[in-house]
């Protein structure tokens, strides 16, 4: 798949002196154990997330429009997110169902159909409307910040002890 469109314009290269020899070594880590249950890595993604939306209104500005700005930032997730290129995919459809909550339109479920019909339905407006949807859903989310707190257990209760049985005449 070709690079987008907007990466030429935002892409500086860098002097051949200072590139690094292994692609892996800029790969930041991904998360510990399940990345549901890792609340630093959820910080991680959230943190993607607000700098996606900032990026998106910034590219905006170069007269694209709000989806062709949003798709394609997964395949560069490691060098502007800061995180693994697997999870870019996250941070789009996050940034997404923002975008089209700030609008006041139902997202759905975060992969379902909705998100999709909202986002046509908001690029029938001005490119300025769009960026203003895209400015109120990055200030909406700096509001959510995720908990750093690993998630609460419930307490099981103890058993009651067993009382031996007593043998009635």
């Amino acid at each position: 798949m070709p690079p987008p469109r907007w990466l030429s314009l935002r892409r500086r290269p860098q002097p051949e002196a200072t590139r690094t020899v292994e692609p892996d070594s800029r790969t930041p880590p991904g998360p510990q154990g399940p990345w549901l249950a890792d609340p630093d890595f959820s910080a991680r993604l959230h943190s993607a997330t607000l700098t996606l939306l900032d990026l998106v209104e910034d590219v905006m500005h170069d007269d694209f429009t709000m989806t062709e700005a949003i798709d394609g930032f997964r395949y560069h997730a490691a060098d502007l997110l800061n995180i693994p290129d697997q999870y870019g995919i996250l941070v789009e459809a996050e940034a997404a169902a923002q975008i089209v909550q700030a609008a006041g339109l139902p997202a759905g479920p975060l992969f379902g159909p909705t998100i999709a019909q909202c986002l046509a339905r908001i690029e029938t407006l001005s490119i300025e409307d769009q960026e203003k949807l895209v400015r109120a859903a990055a200030r909406r989310y700096a509001t959510t910040t995720p908990s750093r707190r690993p998630a609460r257990t419930r307490q099981v209760p103890a058993a009651p002890a067993v009382q031996p049985r007593r043998l009635t005449r």
